[in-house]
């Protein structure tokens, strides 16, 4: 028989917040396999474009968003407005960008987990 860890229940509330950039505020649990970020991105919030090797599933749970995706030079150039309940997938390193056009929030999920990501200084 193999040993598993225990069972662990968060509450987002609980867990401490940390703000990588200005208007954006986040949590974040960490396992072993996958990530998962609580964002909350206040209106006119600017994530200028990055990528990272970590696979990512932005799940919008309210709010607008506009994701610009592709060409670091051009980010804007394909972009997509999500709102809440829609989900979008970026695989490993698509380079994309976003503009919340009001206060919204995400559950980003991150394959595989890292303390660092495209909006953390030197990540």
């Amino acid at each position: 028989m193999t040993d598993h860890p225990d069972a662990v229940a968060y509450r987002w509330a609980e867990l401490a917040a940390d703000r990588p950039m200005e208007l954006l505020a986040r949590r974040r649990i960490i396992g072993r396999c996958v990530m998962l970020s609580e964002v909350l991105l206040e209106k006119g919030c600017s994530v200028p474009s990055h990528q990272h090797e970590n696979e990512q599933f932005a799940c919008v749970l309210r709010g607008r968003i506009r994701f610009g995706l592709g060409d670091p030079a051009d980010p804007w150039s394909k972009e997509m407005v999500l709102t809440g309940g829609q989900v979008l997938h970026l695989p490993s390193n698509v380079p994309h960008a976003a503009e919340a056009l009001e206060e919204t929030l995400v559950l980003d999920v991150f394959s595989p987990p890292s303390e660092r990501t495209g909006i953390d200084d030197d990540s």
